[in-house]
């Protein structure tokens, strides 16, 4: 199997290698996955979820594209909750609760399934190349195996070192070697590279805690599921997690450790993630805090392991346990495993391009943690878009990239390459300026018709996209053009102590009032006709009440995108030299000379280019 050169050969197999992988296999190139330990395919280092704020939305674009990460969340999920309902539909989040075991087994079983791909275990110690392009990689035995582009996904191994307490090894995840030798030579090639640190809580034993003293946490009463597709369904059971809290006890517990943290004693100073800190961090970041919220959570519908959510720490493990069992529930606690920190070796991913290919090697992309981020879900997504775009290479076509407008993918992607980032990169909301377009909802709309013209969506799921926006389009433009009349509506509005109508009106403007749901449209006859007659399910009547309700919010960031992409279609000729425009200003050309923009909208992005630099920009270009 070393005789042949491979289309792409895919380093390391988490949620970004396995993505890539199954992408440029699913699209037609020969690929290879090679990885340190072919059993941890798709392995959860950290929680046993996928999903969340921001990062459910980026699951669903995974999966309206071809990925798997949706098919498998839904297959291997043991709780679902939609997060923000309380909220506008911009903000709802899908996330599930995912049996650990069986999510890392059904990823290897697809890949297993998928065409046109290879698997080799072991480490990658080097990569090769010549004349500043890719030719393929070299493994810890010497073997040199050839390729046409290379994807590097090495997660949290690249030099990893772990840390409890005032202990240090070495390791990649606990219980796993560290991945060495790549670092040294991407610097001798020219790469700058940094050190970033991440860290994980205990996992308990179940059987030892007591339940009774937290609160419940049930998934939703009609749970929803990630994936556009019909191979895989709703739950019709769930496990439930548990909430409790920390207490000044075991804040106090906790400090009688501090001077042995590697948090506080010098042995950690990489800049660890800002929105998941450790219990450590909060305690001493938030001092004015008589508590902290944990979440307790299972590993899988069969296991007695417990995941304690809101406890990561590195603290010794004598400090962790003596602590914890301070915390309601936790009296008799049991370890299976105590929490640790990780160093690893990042590389600032202002050295890629849109496509995740390296500026500085032709053929080589990284995806995943190894550009800083921080997440499943965010790793899943460069894995996905790097596998494409390594096909689109080897094929010589024209490169995919998703703007800003289109996904939380185009948002992570042109955030990572234009601003970069100095700690671990987290998706939210807030990072997307089009957050009402870039709906969970509408994953498939945006996105699958981008994938079925490159050949990775396949025609069913292209199919069922075009039946659903056939049947949305359908109801709302009946909500459009049908009217109401009083004695049908006014019932509906005074039990919703709505104002009355005095004469007949359009649907449309009645179902726009903010405290008026479908479910009240369709106590009306003539909707719950419409409803029955064209066999409308809920992603349709969910698609349909949101279009009707937020309309004035969607064509507005509508226009405002459509600017947007006027100044996208503003080219930059490649090698600009900004030097000679004396009129911007000292940093603005320091930071453009780095980054090299494509385009006058992604300068426009880059922290420290003002709207006078960009004046200027569109001055010389005859703009």
């Amino acid at each position: 199997m070393f005789g042949k050169e491979y289309d792409v050969i895919v380093v390391g197999a988490g949620h970004a290698g396995s993505e890539a992988a199954a992408a440029a296999a699913n699209m037609g190139s020969s690929t290879l996955l090679i990885t340190m330990n072919l059993q941890n395919i798709g392995q959860m280092s950290c929680n046993p979820a996928m999903g969340g704020i921001a990062k459910g939305q980026i699951v669903r674009e995974i999966d309206a594209l071809g990925g798997y990460s949706g098919i498998i969340s839904d297959k291997t999920a043991i709780q679902f909750k939609m997060l923000n309902k309380s909220k506008g539909p911009a903000m709802w989040s899908p996330r599930v609760q995912s049996d650990r075991m069986r999510f890392s087994e059904t990823w290897r079983l697809m890949l297993e399934q998928t065409a046109n791909l290879d698997f080799y275990q072991e480490m990658v110690s080097g990569i090769i190349v010549e004349d500043d392009k890719v030719i393929g990689v070299r493994t810890s035995l010497g073997i040199e195996v050839r390729a046409k582009t290379v994807v590097l996904t090495n997660g949290t191994f690249l030099n990893g070192l772990i840390h409890i307490g005032e202990k240090q090894f070495g390791g990649g995840r606990a219980g796993e070697s560290a991945s060495t030798g790549i670092t040294k030579e991407l610097v001798d090639l020219g790469f700058e590279s940094g050190r970033m640190k991440t860290g994980t809580p205990p996992r308990v034993d179940g059987r030892s805690l007591d339940f009774s003293k937290m609160l419940l946490q049930p998934g939703d009463e009609n749970p929803e599921k990630f994936s556009f597709s019909d191979v895989t369904q709703t739950l019709k059971t769930q496990r439930p997690c548990h909430m409790t809290y920390t207490s000044g006890l075991v804040h106090d517990l906790l400090k009688e450790g501090f001077d042995r943290s590697p948090m506080f004693n010098g042995s950690i100073d990489s800049i660890g993630p800002r929105y998941c800190p450790s219990i450590e961090d909060k305690i001493n970041r938030f001092a004015d805090k008589e508590r902290h919220q944990m979440f307790i959570e299972p590993e899988g519908w069969d296991t007695v392991e417990y995941y304690v959510n809101g406890f990561s720490t590195s603290l010794p493990e004598d400090v962790q346990f003596k602590a914890l069992r301070a915390v309601a529930g936790f009296e008799n606690v049991k370890f299976f495993r105590p929490g640790y920190a990780i160093e690893y070796d990042y590389f600032p991913p202002t050295q890629l391009k849109h496509t995740l290919e390296t500026k500085l090697v032709d053929g080589l992309f990284f995806a995943g943690q190894i550009n800083g981020t921080t997440g499943y879900e965010e790793a899943a997504s460069q894995g996905l878009m790097a596998g494409i775009n390594a096909h689109m290479k080897v094929e010589e076509k024209d490169p995919f990239i998703i703007q800003r407008n289109e996904a939380y993918i185009g948002v992570l992607i042109d955030d990572l390459i234009t601003k970069g980032t100095e700690e671990p990169y987290r998706m939210f909301t807030s990072r997307a300026e089009y957050r009402t377009l870039l709906r969970q909802d509408n994953a498939d709309f945006r996105l699958t018709p981008m994938s079925h013209k490159i050949g990775l969506a396949s025609d069913d799921r292209m199919r069922k996209m075009e039946t659903k926006q056939k049947k949305s389009d359908s109801f709302v433009k009946f909500f459009r053009e049908t009217s109401v009349i009083p004695g049908v509506i006014n019932p509906i509005l005074e039990s919703k102590e709505s104002a009355l109508v005095s004469q007949s009106d359009k649907m449309f403007k009645v179902f726009s009032r903010p405290n008026i749901t479908m479910d009240d449209m369709r106590r009306i006859g003539s909707v719950e006709e419409f409803v029955a007659e064209n066999d409308l399910d809920f992603d349709v009547l969910q698609q349909a009440e949101i279009q009707v309700k937020y309309a004035g919010y969607i064509n507005k960031e509508k226009n405002n995108a459509d600017k947007l992409n006027r100044l996208e279609g503003l080219k930059i000729p490649k090698g600009f030299d900004y030097t000679k425009l004396k009129s911007l200003s000292y940093e603005a050309r320091e930071k453009l000379t780095a980054i090299q923009p494509v385009t006058i909208s992604q300068a426009s992005r880059i922290s420290g280019v003002s709207p006078n630099d960009i004046s200027v920009l569109l001055v010389y270009m005859g703009r």
